[in-house]
């Protein structure tokens, strides 16, 4: 379906760890600024927090973002989304986005990324995607019929979670819904017992670009090169 561009197999270093932790306690920040400090009402907060958990970052870490978005601290939170499209080697299509706190610093740099020796290019590939709601989600009885608790959550439609996403003995769903009723979603199935661990909005591509294998390492060399970047937040691009 299209769901955010992952590093399979990337080595972990301590220059990776940092840039992670960054990348997760933005999040953290933007999710509490947009939607208040309490995760039980925040389900995007919430979602953040567990994936910063998961990633070790330190409670510590995790209350000062909390509160640094909330407002509870004089420091003024001044990120904002901003979002590039293009294509990578090979023509596969990208849309990239960023939070960032200096858009005249991310700009150019981004645009850099993409044309630096001919690896990409910038151009329109909106209409490649469709932007939605997406919920992931576990359950702790592996026999729960997601497709009925999406329907009474009113999401649009509903897909297994990959396995490595999922707990032994548990179910796990991906949940797509109209950006609108992401939160109505959300909470809905969380009420039914789903453990949420994403609630976002992301691009699914609508189809994808079949490359050879030589053509996925190049493609896949550029991807970690955006990624790597300290401003980009998530990467969405259309090949399996």
């Amino acid at each position: 379906m299209g769901a955010q561009w992952k590093q399979a197999g990337r080595e972990a270093n301590a220059q990776k760890k940092g840039q992670l932790v960054a990348k997760l306690t933005r999040e953290i920040m933007v999710a509490a600024k947009l939607g208040g400090a309490d995760p039980d009402l925040n389900p995007r907060l919430a979602a953040a927090v567990e994936k910063a958990r998961k990633a070790s970052v330190y409670k510590d870490t995790i209350e000062r973002a909390i509160k640094k978005g909330s407002g509870q601290t004089d420091e003024k939170i001044t990120y904002e989304m901003i979002t590039y499209e293009g294509f990578t080697p090979h023509k596969v299509p990208v849309i990239v986005e960023c939070l960032t706190d200096n858009r005249n610093r991310t700009a150019p740099e981004i645009r850099k990324l993409f044309t630096v020796g001919s690896l990409g290019q910038p151009g329109c590939v909106g209409f490649f995607f469709n932007h939605m709601g997406v919920v992931e989600a576990t359950h702790t009885d592996a026999k729960r019929d997601a497709e009925t608790d999406a329907i009474e959550a009113g999401a649009q439609e509903v897909e297994p979670l990959e396995a490595e996403e999922t707990p032994a003995g548990q179910a796990g769903a991906r949940f797509i819904t109209e950006i609108k009723d992401l939160d109505t979603v959300s909470k809905a199935l969380k009420a039914a017992g789903w453990t949420v661990i994403a609630a976002e909005m992301r691009y699914l591509a609508k189809n994808f670009t079949e490359v050879s294998d030589a053509a996925r390492k190049e493609v896949t060399d550029f991807l970690n090169s955006l990624d790597d970047h300290d401003d980009v937040h998530r990467v969405y691009v259309a090949l399996k």
